[in-house]
């Protein structure tokens, strides 16, 4: 049971993240014009260590034994190795709305992994804000856009993987920052990733060469690397940090919201009633959420 203070700290800091996520889409849509996926997401790994490092040196360091250093290290390894490996093989292999829709399951994810490794009760509450929360979603995404034909089998499963396995780490990121600091565990579950992106990103580069470089594409990936990345996680961990898992899960669904929202205002794009109706769903799932 948190406090009231504690709850409010989390939602908004789950939104924001999913905000970050949600708005900067067509930013990551510009830069991966010109750098390949794994390459882009090692950036941003280092510049999101980066950053952090100079906010844990401006604040002392870090401070953490090794025996929690390497479980820190293995739960960063699920999060940005094994599930983002995931999400983009899914999302090379699959369609854009396929990703949207098997996304929209990982707060469903989040409660089963939560139940069995945190022991959180699924209440009818919770159960009930999953529902209207996932109704939201599913209204702004439109899951009739989504296809399942034979050829993007392997796509799809891998999209479905990313989900669980990012379900997965959300929870552990629930256990270690009950006995860690949420900085110390963002800077160096980042470095979980880099075992997977870094030879992926060496594969890459050595098929298709060193990524054109404008101020526009260094720009674009200093933003991802800092904004998306460094202060995105650093939120999301928190969430997960100040709520049960189960509640901080539901704020994952803003994501495509806010991304449906700033392409409305910047893009003109027609928002519809059912955009309408699927952010009225959501803010009742929270608010439903949060009062338990």
């Amino acid at each position: 049971m948190q406090t009231r203070k504690a709850s409010l700290v989390g939602i908004f800091s789950g939104l924001a993240a999913a905000g970050i996520w949600g708005g900067v889409y067509v930013v990551s849509k510009a830069v991966m014009e010109h750098v390949h996926p794994f390459t882009l997401i090692t950036v941003r790994m280092i510049l999101g260590i980066l950053t952090l490092a100079l906010v844990a040196a401006a604040r002392g360091g870090i401070h953490v034994s090794r025996k929690v250093f390497w479980k820190l290290f293995g739960v960063g390894f699920v999060g940005y190795g094994i599930s983002i490996g995931f999400q983009f093989t899914g999302t090379h292999l699959s369609t854009a709305a396929n990703g949207s829709l098997v996304t929209s399951a990982t707060p469903a994810f989040v409660l089963f992994f939560a139940a069995i490794l945190l022991r959180e009760k699924i209440t009818l509450r919770r159960l009930l804000a999953l529902t209207l929360a996932s109704l939201g979603v599913l209204a702004v995404i439109d899951p009739r856009n989504a296809s399942f034909s034979s050829s993007l089998f392997w796509g799809n499963l891998s999209l479905v993987a990313a989900a669980l396995t990012w379900a997965l780490y959300s929870v552990l990121i629930r256990m270690v920052t009950q006995e860690t600091d949420v900085l110390t565990v963002s800077l160096v579950t980042f470095g979980g990733g880099l075992p997977v992106s870094v030879p992926l990103a060496v594969w890459e580069i050595s098929r298709y060469g060193m990524p054109e470089m404008t101020p526009a594409i260094f720009w674009g990936i200093l933003f991802l690397g800092t904004i998306s990345t460094a202060l995105a996680m650093y939120l999301w961990n928190t969430a997960f940090a100040r709520l049960d898992a189960g509640v901080a899960s539901l704020t994952f669904f803003a994501q495509p919201i806010v991304g449906t929202g700033l392409s409305a205002y910047f893009l003109h794009e027609t928002i519809t009633p059912l955009f309408l109706i699927g952010g009225i769903l959501l803010g009742a799932g929270l608010i439903l959420a949060a009062r338990e």
